[in-house]
């Protein structure tokens, strides 16, 4: 019985205090038109919130950085994210298909502040029920894992 209610209290805590959130593993898209006002720009709901202030333009797939991606992926995120399934986070394989690369990289780069305040991250948080950690990763370490991302993706990838 306490265990419940511990966990009772804990979900009603993050979900009070992260609001609602939506879901980078889904298919949810920033709040529509009519949409209760929000303190961030159109900018920021579009392309997150973070060091990425402009948008990352996806050039010609660069494999050198892909592979090195690649390598990032697998130290620092796949003990809680799979490319093809979810697991503890989302399954990452399309998130350029649902996301732009300057997203991508303010959610690598910046994730407190993104559940704290973008909605299509706090859903996120809603949904899986755990944080996701900042990993410390630099602007070049994130640039690359989009780039791996890219090689991913079956459908058509945002590039910017």
């Amino acid at each position: 019985m306490r265990s419940r209610l511990a966990t009772a209290i804990t979900v009603v805590a993050v979900l009070a205090g992260c609001g609602g959130k939506d879901g980078g593993g889904s298919a949810a898209s920033p709040p529509a038109a009519g949409a209760p006002a929000s303190d961030l720009s159109a900018f920021q709901l579009e392309h997150g919130i973070g060091p990425m202030t402009e948008v990352v333009t996806l050039g010609a797939l660069d494999k050198s950085l892909a592979d090195s991606g690649q390598k990032v992926f697998g130290a620092k995120c796949t003990a809680c994210h799979k490319v093809g399934e979810t697991y503890i986070g989302p399954a990452l394989g399309e998130v350029l298909t649902r996301r732009s690369p300057t997203y991508v990289m303010n959610m690598i780069l910046n994730p407190n502040e993104m559940v704290e305040r973008h909605p299509v991250a706090k859903q996120l948080l809603a949904e899986a029920m755990t944080l996701m950690a900042n990993q410390g990763l630099t602007t070049g370490e994130a640039r690359a894992v989009v780039e791996y991302f890219r090689t991913q993706a079956t459908g058509t990838v945002k590039t910017q």
